[in-house]
């Protein structure tokens, strides 16, 4: 019998690829995400083995009526891909908008610990696997990163905590933290600046967005007995950046 796995913002990055992957392998798919015509999209696609689920993942209402609405074949959840989320902006803090840290935290923080609440008790009963999608940000401040790589500290240290949390229950927790990696995060993050965008990737060899549902692919498919705590993974051509130094003129 096939296992299920439900990805939220299946719409484009990360997540298309992840359930593109995973029906290549022949699991039952569920993508979530706020462009309807997107999933309508990959259904096409990917046919019976793919259910879309459009919602906000802040709109918990609508997430509750859309999981309620899941087909006969979606609804026993094996794994979950906690992968919606997105960066808004990139000026230092006190340049900042507060509506773009809210709804950062509202997206990154929020909508996930919600999905996740109400899927639990069907994952500790089928001794499943939650793979939250978190950011070398979470590792590594950087200007401008602030309030995104809060969320995304926060994603790490909650995937920990629900590890210790979970002991004993046969679930399987894991923090899968990607570098640069090209993709529409950053279009989101700078309004749509396709000069930004190509400024960013221009030459870097960055990471694509198949290389990251191979790494979940290869996580959500361990044996049982096998938990990957959390995994960074970066492009070659990135690497660490040096201490800032301001000196007084």
């Amino acid at each position: 019998m096939a296992k299920t796995i439900l990805i939220s913002g299946a719409t484009a990055g990360f997540g298309a690829a992840t359930a593109r992957r995973f029906v290549q392998a022949g699991w039952h798919v569920i993508g979530t995400g706020r462009r309807a015509e997107r999933l309508d999209a990959l259904k096409a696609e990917l046919g019976e083995a793919f259910h879309g689920a459009a919602f906000d993942i802040t709109d918990e209402a609508a997430m509750l009526v859309a999981l309620a609405a899941l087909p006969e074949g979606f609804k026993g959840i094996d794994v979950l891909v906690n992968n919606a989320g997105l960066a808004l902006g990139t000026k230092p803090a006190p340049q900042s908008a507060l509506s773009d840290w809210t709804t950062m935290i509202g997206t990154n923080v929020t909508g996930l610990v919600t999905l996740t609440h109400h899927l639990l008790p069907g994952l500790v009963e089928r001794k499943g696997a939650i793979v939250n999608i978190a950011s070398v940000a979470a590792n590594w401040p950087y200007s401008g990163g602030n309030v995104y790589g809060a969320t995304k500290a926060f994603v790490q240290q909650f995937s920990l905590g629900l590890r210790s949390d979970l002991h004993g229950k046969g679930v399987r927790v894991t923090s899968i933290e990607p570098g640069l990696c090209e993709s529409e995060f950053t279009l989101v993050r700078n309004g749509g600046d396709q000069k930004a965008y190509d400024a960013l990737y221009g030459g870097a060899n960055a990471l694509q967005p198949h290389d990251i549902a191979e790494t979940i692919f290869w996580v959500a498919t361990q044996p049982a007995h096998v938990n990957v705590n959390s995994l960074e993974i970066m492009p070659v051509s990135q690497s660490f950046a040096g201490f800032q130094v301001h000196r007084e003129a």
